[in-house]
Formats: C-alpha cells, sequence, structure tokens
C-alpha cells in the first residue's frame, strides 16, 4: 500500500509540525507492505524538517495556493508513483489532489484531514473526500453540521513529542531580562498566528481588565500575522505598552512556554490546539477559551467562554497561583496519531488491484 502526503508547505504552523510528526512516526515504524511519500513546497521549512527527520520528501514548485506548477507535478507523482491512499492536509492540496487524480482510470482514494473548526462551503472539495479525519469532536460537529456524513469521519487527535518539546525547551531564551523585567515577574504567555479565529483582542482586553487584581502581570504573544497593527493599535488605546509584549515570530517558543507562568488561548475558532499540549508537556497551568477542540484538552475549571475577557482575566489570575500542573494527557503522543492513522488506511475500502492482492496475502 503507497501512501502520499501532500501538504502545500507554504507556511510553518501547528499544522505543518503535525504533519511532520505523522509521516516522521509512520517512517520510523515502518510497516510490511506500506510505502510512504511527502509531497510539499520545495525548500519549504516542512520540507527541510521532514528530510531531516528520514522522511523521504518530494519537493514541488507550490509558491501560489493554487500553484499550476504544483498541481502539473502532482499529477505525475501520482501517475508514476501511483499511490494507493493520497493523504492531505490542507485545502489547497486537497483540491490541487482531486484534480490530479482524476487522470487515473482507478483514482486512489482520497483522505482529507481537518485541523480547523472553520465551516465548509456546500459543494466544496471535503464533501467529496472519501474519509475525514476531523482533530477533535468539535471539528467533527462542524463537518455533520455542514452536511457532512458523519460515518465518513474519523476523529483523530493531533499528538506531540513530548520529550522533543521538552529538549527544545531548555533552549536559552531568558525572556524577562530581554523584556527588562525583573526576575520573578509574573508572565502570562500566548503562542498563536496573529489572525482573527485566534482573537487576541480578547486577550489584550483580559490584560486591561487583569490589572487591578495583578499590577505586576506581563503578557507576553509570540506569532506574527495580518492583525499585528491592528493589536499594536489596541495595545495603545488600552495603554498597555508597559505589560504587553508582542514578540513577533520566536523560533524559541517552547523555552518561551517554560518561563512563563500561566499558558493562555484566547481563540474563538480552534480545531484542538496542539499549542497547548506543549504546555501540558512542559508542566503549566492553561487558561483558555471553550472554542472548538479546546475543551477536549483543557480541563472544564480553567475554561471560559469565547470573547469573555473579563473571565479570561480572572482565571488567569487564578492560575497563577495554582502549584499543581495538569497530567499530560497520553492520548495525545504522535505516536498514538500515528496508529491510528495507520489503522485508518489499511479500513479504507480498496480499489486498486494491486492492493487487493496485498490484502489477500496478508490474511
Amino acid at each position: 500500500m503507497r501512501i502520499l502526503q501532500v501538504d502545500s508547505g507554504r507556511e510553518w504552523r501547528g499544522g505543518q509540525n503535525q504533519v511532520r510528526l505523522l509521516v516522521r512516526e509512520l517512517t520510523r515504524a515502518p510497516q510490511p507492505g506500506v510505502e510512504l511519500l511527502l509531497a510539499t513546497k520545495r525548500g519549504s521549512e516542512l520540507a527541510r524538517r521532514a528530510t531531516a527527520d528520514g522522511v523521504t520528501v518530494a519537493g514541488l514548485p507550490w509558491t501560489l495556493g493554487l500553484d499550476p506548477r504544483a498541481a502539473w507535478w502532482l499529477r505525475r507523482l501520482v501517475t508514476h508513483w501511483r499511490p494507493d491512499v493520497i493523504h492531505v492536509h490542507d485545502s489547497h492540496a486537497l483540491s490541487l489532489a482531486r484534480w490530479a487524480r482524476a487522470w487515473r482510470r482507478r483514482p486512489p482514494r482520497l483522505l482529507a484531514h481537518r485541523r480547523v473548526d472553520f465551516h465548509v462551503r456546500k459543494g466544496s472539495g471535503w464533501h467529496r473526500a472519501d474519509a475525514i479525519v476531523a482533530v477533535s469532536e468539535g471539528v467533527k460537529r462542524v463537518l455533520t453540521d455542514d452536511g457532512v456524513p458523519a460515518a465518513r469521519i474519523t476523529v483523530i487527535p493531533d499528538g506531540i513529542d513530548a520529550d522533543e518539546v521538552r529538549q527544545s525547551a531548555t533552549r536559552p531564551l531568558d525572556i524577562r531580562a530581554r523584556l527588562r523585567l525583573p526576575p520573578g515577574t509574573p508572565l502570562a504567555v500566548n503562542v498563536a498566528a496573529l489572525v482573527d479565529h485566534k482573537d487576541q483582542g480578547t486577550l489584550l482586553r483580559a490584560a486591561h481588565a487583569a490589572r487591578a487584581d495583578a499590577p505586576d502581570l506581563h503578557w507576553a504573544i509570540a506569532g506574527d500575522g495580518e492583525l499585528r497593527r491592528s493589536l499594536e493599535a489596541e495595545v495603545a488605546r488600552l495603554e498597555l505598552r508597559d505589560r504587553v509584549h508582542l514578540l513577533g515570530y520566536l523560533e524559541e517558543a517552547d523555552a518561551l512556554i517554560r518561563e512563563g507562568d500561566v499558558f493562555v488561548m484566547s481563540s474563538k475558532e480552534e480545531g484542538l490546539g496542539s499549542v497547548v499540549l506543549h504546555a501540558l508537556a512542559l508542566e503549566k497551568p492553561v487558561v483558555a477559551t471553550a472554542a472548538g477542540g479546546l475543551p477536549e484538552v483543557v480541563p472544564a475549571e480553567w475554561l471560559v467562554p469565547v470573547g469573555d475577557a473579563e473571565a479570561l482575566a480572572g482565571k488567569v489570575v487564578a492560575a497563577l497561583n495554582r502549584s499543581s500542573p495538569v497530567p499530560f494527557p497520553p492520548q495525545f503522543t504522535a505516536r498514538a496519531m500515528a496508529e491510528s492513522v495507520l489503522a485508518l488506511y489499511r479500513s479504507l475500502p480498496r480499489l486498486q488491484g494491486r492492493d487487493l492482492r496485498l490484502r489477500a496475502g496478508s490474511q
């Protein structure tokens, strides 16, 4: 059975790291009769890191989201490598893979991975995939509400390598010294792209609301994105320049989480929030909104309604005095994720004659 993994690789965020972990785990524990190939943007961070992990990578000239050059090369891969399953990890990959497989007389099965809880349009490619992996029950609910049959959806949570996260967190950062803060200054940390659904606007209002109860509390936000300027303006409007620090993209994000006192997610939409798993692996208290799949990871006592800045502020202040961390949930490991995905591959109805022979020979 040949599995072609496809991700556009045009950015490096939590989703791309999940792809890396999945293909790494499938490569590290090879299964008899199973071959794996990752197709992604040539020279991308995903391509670089996956190659370093020993994964076989096919680099595509993928500059635009629906890049015709990437479509042509993907068609060549599908035609000549002849995968039995195409596993796509983003909407652009899904669109190009649907076109590329249409040229096969017996097209491979198409499996689409959904990591966000955004609504999908009627008639979109998500309705036409043979099967969908949803990273949380929250994502599955959105898909079924939008008309995707529940029988076509399998919930497989994202997973991390906790040891890898802890090792990454040992990199020296000394964020308080960088920000010219006294040692021991209370610090709340958020790591997320500066985009609408991460809702750092609510986080800023929470920082403003928390000043009365925790006047020494500082907030560090690591991430970049299209809303940076508007968030900078909001920081100024709320007179938070002395308390909120927009750090931009930070390679040492795990070290930042380790050095913080509490991790905060203010999202209004969130598939699962794999960065929350990083915080739990580092034994940090987590406060989050009850968006998407976050309630499946964060204990109910540390959740607040989406958009409720006052409640978020109160929970963050309470978490500063929390003594016992939440144990890391064992079901959220990269190994568990890979094993569940592999089982799903094997359960997909077979179309290829070669695949049918393989299945018969294994019985």
